[in-house]
C-alpha cells in the first residue's frame, strides 16, 4: 500500500477540526501548560516556509505536553490592525477590513495545511470590536490610574484625589510631570473642574502632552522608532522628520526599575534581556542646573559624572530643545534654524548610530558655570537627543571622547584640569587615587569620594541633586491612522473624557478616504458620524455637536502594539463578554509557560506587553506581573536567491562564469525559474518580466548559470518558497520534519528544497514498517530484545531532545530507529504503537493514520507518552571481536558475567578457532572481559 500523504493529511485535518481535538478546557484536573506563538500579522503575501519554523517547534512541544498528561492551551489569532492594510486601502479604495479578512483566510488555510494543533475556538483578532472593546477598557484603566512611588505600584486615581482633598500635593510621591506646581487642599477644592482635570493629567498613566515624534508625511502618521529603517519608514521607504505634536502617551517610565528587576525572574534569552536592559538604560548621577546668561532661563543637565563638572568648557543642546529658539542670538539665528531643519529629517536611531559625523552650530548664547560663574558657550548638536535625559549635555572634552572630538573640530577650549588622568566612563569605578583639582572642597579627594562630595555641594548650594535616570522614554500612543483601535475618548471644554465601560466598544466609523483630511487632521476627521452624545450614549452625526450634550470624539487611533500587549490574557477566556478575562480563567492559566517568537520584538511588543501586564497586576486584574515564564527566540530560515548579471549600461546578461570579464550589475530573479543545477529557464524568464523579453544572454556551454546568495527569505528578493507547494508535493509531515532537521531552533539556516526528499523517503520507510506489500500487517507477539533496545533508546533520546528544544537531533533519532527496526524486520504492535506516539508531535498526520489502522478509535493525541525503561539498554552480553595476531576473524556473542577462564574455554572450543589454528597451540591468549579477545599464534 502506497503512502498517500495528500489523502491522509486532508482526512486528519478535517477530523481535528470537526472533533475540536485540541480544544482546551478552563476546568481540568490535569496540570496546565500554556504554549504560545507571537501574534502573526496576516499580510497579503501569506506564509513562506520561513514563517512556520517557530510554529512547528511550539506545536511539537504542545503535542508532547498533551502526551505527558497536561491540559494544554495552544491558541492562535491575528494582530489584524496595522499600516499595510491601510496603505492598500489608500491605493485601491478597498476597506481594510475586507483586505484583512481575505488575508486571514489565506493564513488560516496555510496554517491548517501544516497540521498545527491550535485551539481555534479561542481565536482572537485585534480588529474585531469584541476584542478591542477590552483594549479600550484597558486604556480607560490606565487613564484612571497614577503611579504611587511610596507603594511602588499603580493605584486608582481616586486615591490621589483623596490626598489632594486632604493635604494638597506637597507630600505626594508620584511618577508625574516635572513642572507641577504645589497647591494646598483648600486650593484644590477651589480649582475649577477643568483646572483639576489639567492637574490630574500630569499624574495619569496615560496622558496628553506635546511630544517630539517621528512624522512621516507620505504615510500621514507618527511612526515608532522600530518602524524606521535608515531614516525612512520601514513601510514604503518614505522620509521621516521630527515634529512636535499633541499626542496620547503612556507613562511606561514609571515601571523602568520594575521592568529591569523583572528580567531576573524570567527564563528569557540573555541577549534579549541585554537589549531590554540597555533600552531601559539605568544610570546613576546628578541633575545640575546651569543658568543662561542674560535670560530668565536655565538648562538642566543629567550627568553620570558630576565630579567632572570643573572640566565643562561648553554645553550642547538637542536641536529640538525648547530653549534653542529663545536663546539664539540674531547673528546665529539663520545658521541655527537651518541646522534644526536639517536635523528634523534624521531619525533618532540614525543620530544615535552615527558616531563619526561631527556637526553642530553655536547659538551665540552662554550658560554660567554653577561653581565658578564662568561663561560657557551653548551649542546645538544632533548627537544630543531631546528624548534622552534632559536634551542637554555639559561637555567635558578632557573626559569624554565625543566631547573632545567636538571641541577639537570647532576649536573650543579643552581644559586640562585632571592632570592627564582618564576620567571617561570607561574608567574603573573602583580605582583609587584619582586626584581632582580646581576646587577647595575637591582637591586631594579620590574618585568615589569626589562624586559624593560634588553632589553634596550641589545640593547644599541649590543647583543640583543626586538622581537615578533612565533612558526609557514614555511611549507615544497616538497614531494618525484609520485602521486602528479608536480611543474611547470625547472632548469637553478641551479636556478628554472617558466613555463609560458599559458603552464600549466605540467602533470605527466608515470613511470615504483613508488619508488625513485636507487641513491635516487624522483620517477619522473624514467621518461625518464621529461625535458622542452624552444623552443617548452613542456615536452621532458631527452636525449635532453643541459642546453641551454632544461632543467631538478623538480623531487619532491607537498604535499597533495596543492589541498585542495583552492578547495572551484574552486567549484564557476569549469569548467572555462581561470582562477581559475572568478571575477563574486567569487564576487557572496564570501566564504563558512557553512563548516562541522573534528577537526583533525586544524593545517593542515584549517591553510594552510587560508594562501592561505589570499595570494590570497592580490594579488587581491579573495574578502575576510577568506574562511569559520562558521565551525562545527562533532563528530564521534563509532563502537562496538567484542572481543574473547584467552588463552595465546594456540589456545583455552574462552567465556566472563569464561575469568577471565585464562590469556587471546584479539582479535577483524568481527562484522558481532555476533547476537543481542552478540553470536558468530562459524562456520562463522572458515571460516573467518584460525587461527580459528582448534581452541578450551570453551562455556557458549552452546554459545560463545563475549566482546564488543565501539571505533573508523575502518577496523582494524573489526567493520565497510557498509552504503550500511543499505540502502538495511532499506533505505537511515532511515539511515539519525538514524544518526541524535543518538545525538548532535558535540558529539561522538556509533552505534548500532538494533536501526535503530525504525526509519524505524516511516517512515512506516508516509507512512500510506497518505494511507487507499492499497489506497492513503487524504482529501481536512479544518484542525481541533488539526491538526493545531500539525503542527505549529512542524514547530516552527524544524525550531529552524535546525537553531541551533540540528538535533537529530528534529527527535523526527517528531515522536511526526506523532503519534499525527495518533491519530487525520488526512489525511488532507493542513496539510500533509506542514509536508512533514518539513521532506524532513531529509528524502528526501519518501517526494518526497508522494509529487508527492499529485499531484505536481515539486520536493519538490522547495517548500517554512512552515511559523509558533503562533495563532494556543494560547489556547482558557482549559481541566480542575474536582476533588472531591482531586481526579480527569472527565475532562471538558471550554473556558479560562470564569469567575470563570460561571465555577462554568457549573460544578455544569454537570451530572457527580450530580452523584458524589448524592444530597449532597458541603462544598466548589475551582476554579483556567485556572488550577484546586476541589469540597469538
Amino acid at each position: 500500500m502506497q503512502y498517500n500523504h495528500q489523502e491522509i493529511e486532508k482526512k486528519w485535518q478535517e477530523y481535528w477540526a470537526k472533533n475540536q481535538t485540541f480544544k482546551a478546557s478552563n476546568n481540568s484536573d490535569k496540570p496546565k501548560y500554556y504554549v504560545l506563538d507571537m501574534f502573526p500579522y496576516p499580510s497579503g503575501a501569506g506564509l513562506h516556509v520561513g514563517h512556520p519554523l517557530g510554529y512547528i517547534a511550539s506545536d511539537i512541544y504542545a503535542r508532547y505536553k498533551r502526551h505527558k498528561g497536561f491540559n494544554v492551551l495552544h491558541p492562535q489569532g491575528y494582530d489584524s490592525f496595522g499600516l499595510p492594510a491601510e496603505q492598500y486601502a489608500i491605493q485601491t479604495g478597498q476597506h481594510p477590513a475586507i483586505t484583512t479578512e481575505t488575508n486571514i483566510k489565506t493564513y488560516r488555510g496555510q496554517l491548517d495545511k501544516i497540521g498545527f494543533s491550535f485551539d481555534w475556538s479561542r481565536e482572537v483578532r485585534t480588529s474585531n470590536p469584541e476584542y478591542y472593546k477590552w483594549t479600550q477598557w484597558i486604556f480607560i484603566q490606565l487613564f484612571n490610574s497614577w503611579y504611587n512611588k511610596d507603594t511602588d505600584k499603580a493605584e486608582d486615581v481616586s486615591t490621589l484625589v483623596g490626598m489632594f482633598e486632604a493635604e494638597g500635593n506637597a507630600n505626594v510621591n508620584a511618577v508625574a510631570d516635572e513642572d507641577i506646581k504645589q497647591f494646598s487642599a483648600d486650593e484644590w477644592k477651589n480649582f475649577s473642574s477643568k483646572e483639576q482635570q489639567e492637574i490630574l493629567l500630569q499624574y495619569r498613566l496615560t496622558y496628553l502632552s506635546d511630544t517630539e515624534v517621528n512624522w512621516c508625511p507620505a504615510l500621514g502618521t507618527v511612526l515608532a522608532n522600530d518602524e524606521i529603517v535608515n531614516g525612512v519608514s520601514e513601510r514604503g521607504g518614505h522620509p521621516v522628520v521630527r515634529k512636535k505634536m499633541t499626542q496620547w502617551s503612556m507613562r511606561i517610565s514609571a515601571y523602568a526599575q520594575r521592568l529591569l528587576d523583572g528580567l531576573n525572574g524570567i527564563d528569557w534569552p540573555q541577549p534579549l534581556k541585554d537589549i531590554q536592559t540597555n533600552w531601559i538604560g539605568r544610570s546613576q548621577g546628578a541633575m545640575v542646573t546651569f543658568d543662561v546668561d542674560g535670560h530668565d532661563a536655565n538648562i538642566e543637565v543629567f550627568t553620570t559624572r558630576p565630579d567632572t563638572i570643573f572640566g565643562v568648557s561648553f554645553m550642547t543642546l538637542a536641536p529640538e530643545h525648547d530653549l534653542v529658539a529663545k536663546i539664539t542670538t540674531d547673528a546665529q539665528r539663520e545658521a541655527v534654524e537651518a541646522y534644526v531643519e536639517a536635523t528634523a529629517k534624521r531619525s533618532e536611531r540614525d543620530r544615535m548610530a552615527d558616531v563619526k559625523t561631527i556637526s553642530g552650530v553655536f547659538t551665540g548664547a552662554y550658560a554660567l558655570h554653577p561653581f565658578t560663574g564662568k561663561q560657557v558657550p551653548i551649542w546645538i548638536g544632533d548627537y544630543v537627543l531631546a528624548s534622552y535625559g534632559t536634551g542637554a549635555v555639559m561637555a567635558v572634552p578632557c573626559g569624554d571622547q565625543r566631547d573632545y572630538d567636538f571641541a577639537k573640530h570647532f576649536g573650543l577650549e579643552i581644559p586640562n584640569i585632571f592632570e592627564g588622568v582618564d576620567i571617561s566612563e570607561q574608567a574603573n569605578d573602583t580605582k583609587e587615587g584619582i586626584k581632582l583639582a580646581n576646587s577647595d572642597f575637591l582637591d586631594g579627594l579620590n574618585y568615589k569620594k569626589g562624586m559624593k562630595t560634588v553632589i553634596y555641594e550641589m545640593e547644599k548650594r541649590g543647583f543640583g541633586f543626586g538622581k537615578i535616570n533612565y533612558r526609557l522614554r514614555d511611549a507615544v500612543f497616538s497614531r494618525q491612522r484609520y485602521w486602528g483601535e479608536p480611543f474611547p475618548v470625547y472632548y469637553k471644554d478641551g479636556m478628554p473624557q472617558m466613555i463609560a465601560n458599559e458603552h464600549l466598544p466605540i467602533e470605527l466609523p466608515e470613511v470615504e478616504k483613508y488619508l488625513p483630511t485636507e487641513d491635516g487632521k487624522p483620517p477619522l476627521g473624514n467621518s461625518t458620524e464621529w461625535a458622542w452624545s452624552t444623552e443617548t450614549n452613542s456615536v452621532v452625526s458631527n452636525d449635532q455637536i453643541n459642546n453641551e450634550t454632544v461632543f467631538p470624539l478623538e480623531l487619532n487611533t491607537m498604535p499597533g502594539w495596543a492589541g498585542s500587549s495583552w492578547y495572551f490574557n484574552r486567549y484564557m477566556d476569549a469569548t467572555n463578554d462581561g470582562e477581559f478575562v475572568s478571575k477563574e480563567a486567569v487564576e487557572y492559566w496564570k501566564e504563558v509557560d512557553l512563548y516562541i517568537g522573534g528577537s526583533e520584538h525586544a524593545t517593542g511588543h515584549l517591553l510594552y506587553a510587560r508594562f501592561w501586564q505589570k499595570f494590570l497586576f497592580d490594579r488587581g486584574f491579573l495574578p502575576v506581573d510577568e506574562f511569559a515564564k520562558k521565551l525562545i527566540n527562533q532563528g530564521m530560515i534563509l532563502g537562496t536567491s538567484a542572481i543574473v548579471y547584467r552588463v552595465s549600461g546594456t540589456n545583455k546578461y552574462v552567465s556566472l562564469g563569464l561575469k568577471d570579464q565585464y562590469q556587471t550589475e546584479e539582479l535577483r530573479v524568481d527562484v522558481k525559474l532555476i533547476n537543481s543545477s542552478d540553470e536558468l529557464d530562459l524562456d520562463g524568464l522572458k515571460n516573467w518580466q518584460p525587461q527580459f523579453a528582448d534581452a541578450e544572454f551570453e551562455l556557458e556551454e549552452g546554459k545560463y548559470i545563475v549566482g546564488r546568495e543565501v539571505e533573508k527569505m523575502s518577496k523582494r528578493w524573489f526567493n520565497v518558497v510557498n509552504p503550500d507547494d511543499i505540502c502538495e508535493e511532499y506533505g505537511a509531515d515532511s515539511l515539519r520534519l525538514f524544518e526541524m532537521f535543518l538545525g538548532p531552533l535558535e540558529q539561522f539556516k538556509p533552505w534548500k528544497t532538494s533536501g526535503i526528499s530525504g525526509v519524505y523517503s524516511f516517512l515512506k520507510k516508516l509507512w512500510k514498517l506497518f505494511h507487507n506489500g499492499e497489506n497492513f500487517e503487524v504482529s501481536e507477539g512479544e518484542a525481541t530484545k533488539d526491538n526493545l533496545k531500539t525503542l527505549h533508546k529512542t524514547i530516552k533520546k527524544v524525550e531529552e531532545d524535546i525537553e531541551n528544544f533540540s528538535f533537529n537531533t530528534s529527527v535523526s533519532t527517528f531515522m536511526i530507529a526506523v532503519n534499525e527496526l527495518t533491519a530487525q524486520k520488526c512489525n511488532n504492535k507493542v513496539i510500533l504503537e509506542q514509536l508512533l506516539v514518539l513521532i506524532s508531535p513531529y509528524a502528526p498526520h501519518i501517526a494518526e493514520e497508522l494509529w487508527n489502522k492499529l485499531g484505536h478509535e481515539e486520536s493519538i493525541s490522547t495517548a500517554a507518552f512512552p515511559v523509558f525503561d533503562e533495563k532494556h539498554l543494560v547489556e547482558s552480553s557482549k559481541n566480542y571481536p575474536v582476533s588472531f595476531n591482531g586481526k579480527m576473524r569472527f565475532t562471538l556473542e558471550l554473556p558479560l558475567d562470564m569469567s575470563k577462564e570460561d571465555i577462554e574455554k568457549t573460544v578455544m572450543a569454537h570451530e572457527k578457532t580450530q580452523q584458524q589454528l589448524q592444530g597449532r597451540e597458541p603462544k598466548k591468549v589475551i582476554i579483556v572481559p567485556g572488550k577484546i579477545i586476541n589469540i597469538v599464534g
